[in-house]
């Protein structure tokens, strides 16, 4: 690939001066004054930076050695500007930065000047500034080489994406302080168009070089001239037309005729080769024609232009000679007006380079310590906006996974199909239940517990019997020495000292004789409802679960095209499913990430364009949500219609009737088996708090036989003296106090008291519960710490009760020390006048404990 070393002729913008200002000392007071002297120490070494930064910016640009250094500083600068905007108002107001004037020089005319108390004329110079940097360096790439020309081409894009931020940004505010005329928003739109102009330019020199097709040719150059044509007119209009050199107007004129002929002329050479020539000497014509009507009012322009527009004419006359001779030879054609003809085709190959990212100063660290009001409350606000969105599209998520479990659920989906293949299940709270039930033992680990109940009503009835048989002794030896005696056995008779006694005792029989029919009735219910019962036993439970079979006969044998169909759906189901926690957690992450404090810190603009900008990055994903939702929907009908299929092919409505009869199964069983379970619980503690019961009473009648032991002893030594003649006086004879069973027990018990404090304890055998523990309600064992209720430690070997310890011996029969009670009493467990454990809310079959403060008061 060559290129021609003659090159056309282009413009470059100069840049603006300026006048030198301190921007360290009035910025520094203000942050001092406003957010504190710490502040303002922290920002020294950012003040510092943006000083330095306007220093250089001050220097000639002719002392820049390097215009891309020049560009990097004007970037930086600007970029620091964007930062500094926001949080330090810069006016005549006397609470903003007050003492701070920026001053500028026109750029084409020089001797004018504008000076503002304001970043906005600042900003606009230096985006003119940038523009015109990016011109020269432009102009400066050599345009012979492909690389060159694309270099070129780039950096005129730049400098038109630089003025026409300008334009669109900076240009306004300017003016409305008091800009001059190169600042304005006319001047900027020419500039831009200007530039697009000759980037387009450069393209045109790549296709010529490049020989590419006439008619391509002629379009990109027809662009060029609608550029020129373009900046031209603005130029010809106020306020630019007394402004600029006229030098500048005649060279964007005669680019434009030139661009213009050079369109028509690469159109000439493309209708030559369709043979088209009448219509290629019209083209030829218009544009010879352009090219003389703009050389004769151009004054002043380049002659390297005016030797390329005079080459460009001569090839142009010469081409319409030939076209003028063939026609009038061979073809004959008639020549068309100019006018009937239709405009020439344009295409634009370039466009202004988007500043947005170059400008962006969202990543600057300059004076991020401070944050104004103003900018907490308008991030407040976003974050607001933010939150709406996110809680909006996860709700839109959550009810999208609430409406396929709910339709699933309505089509038995996806239990099913697990039926059948075999994978059964139970709802879990009945599947818990059952877990439960197993835990505890099952129905199979009733019958041990109906033999603990056994065991213990016979430990209560041994126990009542032996405590009958202390009272039955007493009074027969009391019968026996009365009847020896006579009148002289004067104590009173067993039977009014131990009525109390006597009737409790008939109570508890009566209680233990009402039991024994509760036990009875709960066997009953065992053995009626033990079939019922037995579901409960299989392990695992959903082995007791009917199946789903296939069926016997067939007519197309499609079942399995069926199933594949419906597993495929629900597999795409549950993908969206998967795709859905997916996209909530990317919404979470973007919200994490989601940081717009640096950009609204260097944003100049409006804060609801901001806003509207960074909202939109969220549009992306709200799509995803909506068409996974709309997916889903789809896919849901889908489901229905094939499960349809399924349920009629495979019987599903049977298979759901006998489940549902199974499922009503073993819930009957499990309520069944928790009524037993309580009933027997129920039995349990009653028999226990009745064994404490009668072994406190039978600690009574063995303290009351003891005592009149003792009586009987000391009576009939008395009355052998009297039958011996060795009687003594009336006022010497010992009197005797006879109370009662009751009231003997109480003087026991308060010299046993008396006598403990000087007496070693003998220490208490543990009860059927820990001190402190109460029986426990439900499914749990009854006995902690005990699976055999032989193993109990107030239990005894069924027919042979026997007291597991008893007190050493005295020389009278008496306990060795009156306080002994033996391991079924437990003062502590049962304290006088308490009340046996509160029974639990289910119907107990059993008669009520007896009230065992009875046993330690007197009736």
């Amino acid at each position: 690939m060559s290129y021609a070393t003659a090159v056309n002729v282009m413009l470059a913008v100069q840049e603006k001066k300026a006048s030198a200002v301190d921007i360290y000392r009035p910025l520094r007071q203000y942050i001092a004054t406003t957010y504190g002297e710490r502040e303002a120490q922290a920002a020294e070494d950012d003040l510092e930076s943006v000083r330095q930064l306007r220093l250089d910016l001050e220097k000639s640009p002719d002392a820049a050695a390097n215009p891309n250094l020049r560009r990097d500083i004007l970037l930086s600068y600007y970029r620091a500007l964007s930062v500094i905007e926001p949080r330090f108002p810069i006016s005549p107001d006397r609470a903003h930065v007050h003492s701070l004037t920026f001053t500028w020089f026109d750029a084409f005319k020089p001797n004018k000047k504008a000076s503002q108390q304001s970043l906005h004329l600042e900003k606009a110079a230096i985006l003119f500034n940038l523009g015109a940097v990016n011109s020269q360096i432009a102009l400066s790439a050599d345009r012979t080489d492909a690389a060159g020309l694309k270099q070129a081409c780039n950096y005129f894009q730049s400098a038109a994406g630089a003025f026409g931020y300008l334009k669109d940004h900076a240009a306004g505010r300017a003016a409305a302080g008091g800009a001059t005329v190169d600042l304005s928003v006319e001047c900027a739109g020419m500039l831009e168009k200007l530039m697009l102009a000759q980037a387009q330019e450069c393209f045109f020199e790549k296709v010529i070089a490049d020989a590419k097709p006439p008619a391509l040719c002629s379009k990109v150059a027809r662009q060029v001239g609608l550029y020129y044509e373009e900046t031209h007119a603005t130029l010809n209009a106020p306020p630019l037309n007394q402004h600029f050199d006229r030098t500048w107007i005649s060279h964007v004129q005669l680019k434009a005729a030139q661009y213009y002929a050079e369109a028509c002329y690469r159109c000439s050479l493309d209708l030559h080769e369709k043979e088209e020539i009448a219509e290629e000497i019209c083209r030829l014509k218009i544009g010879i024609n352009a090219l003389a009507d703009a050389k004769k009012s151009v004054r002043g322009v380049a002659q390297p232009l005016l030797d390329a527009v005079n080459k460009l004419e001569t090839n142009m006359n010469r081409n319409l000679e030939r076209a003028v001779k063939e026609n009038n030879r061979v073809y004959l054609m008639r020549v068309p007006e100019a006018s009937s003809l239709a405009a020439l085709p344009a295409a634009s190959l370039v466009k202004p380079t988007s500043m947005a990212e170059v400008f962006d100063a969202s990543k600057e660290t300059l004076f991020s310590r401070i944050v104004p009001d103003s900018s907490t409350k308008a991030l407040s606000k976003y974050t607001d906006m933010v939150d709406n969105i996110i809680r909006t599209q996860a709700e839109k998520l959550q009810q999208g996974s609430e409406i396929a479990r709910v339709k699933l659920k309505e089509m038995d989906l996806p239990e099913s199909i697990l039926a059948l293949e075999g994978n059964f299940s139970l709802p879990v709270e009945l599947k818990e239940d059952v877990e439960a039930v197993q835990i505890s033992g099952g129905p199979s680990g009733l019958e041990a517990e109906l033999q603990q109940l056994r065991d213990l009503r016979q430990v209560n009835q041994e126990l009542l019997v032996q405590t009958e048989e202390l009272l039955q002794k007493e009074s027969s030896e009391d019968a026996q020495f009365r009847t020896q005696f006579g009148t002289k056995w004067t104590r009173p008779q067993s039977s009014t000292l131990t009525k109390n006694l006597q009737d409790r005792l008939n109570k508890f029989a009566a209680n233990i004789k009402q039991a024994a029919d509760s036990d009875a009735r709960i066997e009953r219910s065992i053995r009626d409802n033990l079939e019922l019962m037995a579901i409960l036993n299989r392990r695992p439970i959903e082995s007791a679960l009917p199946s789903l079979a296939r069926p016997i006969m067939s007519l197309d044998g499609n079942e399995d095209a069926i199933v594949g169909a419906l597993k495929q759906s629900l597999r795409q189901l549950e993908n969206l499913g998967a795709q859905r926690a997916g996209l909530e957690d990317m919404l979470k992450e973007m919200k994490r990430k989601d940081d717009i404090l640096p950009k609204l810190m260097s944003s100049t603009g409006s804060q609801e364009d901001l806003f509207r900008k960074e909202i939109s990055k969220y549009d992306q994903i709200c799509g995803e949500i909506a068409q996974n939702i709309e997916a889903q929907e789809q896919i849901l009908l889908q489901i229905q219609a094939q499960n349809e299929d399924f349920s009629a092919v495979f019987n599903l409505e049977d298979y759901k009737a006998d489940r549902e009869r199974c499922y009503k199964q073993i819930a009957a069983a499990v309520a069944k088996y928790r009524e037993i379970k309580e009933n027997v619980n129920e039995g349990l503690k009653f028999y226990v708090t009745l064994q404490d019961a009668i072994t406190n009473i039978k600690q009574q009648c063995s303290d009351f036989t003891m005592t009149r032991s003792i009586q009987c002893r000391e009576m009939i030594e008395d009355v052998q003296r009297q039958l011996s003649g060795l009687s003594f006086k009336a006022d010497v004879r010992p009197s005797y106090n006879y109370p009662s069973a009751d009231q003997a027990s109480i003087q026991r018990n308060a010299s046993q008291q008396s006598e403990l404090q000087s007496t070693p304890q003998h220490p208490q055998a543990a009860f059927h519960h820990r001190p402190g523990e109460q029986p426990r309600p439900g499914y749990s064992h009854p006995y902690p710490g005990y699976t055999n209720p032989q193993q109990a430690p107030y239990l005894a070997p069924t027919g042979q009760y026997q007291h597991p310890q008893q007190p050493p011996s005295h020389q009278y029969g008496q306990p060795a020390y009156p306080g002994w009670r033996g391991p079924y009493y437990n003062a502590h467990q049962h304290p006088q006048g308490s009340h046996p454990p509160p029974p639990y809310t289910m119907p107990s079959p059993y008669p009520p404990p007896p009230h065992q403060g009875s046993y330690y008061r007197p009736q």
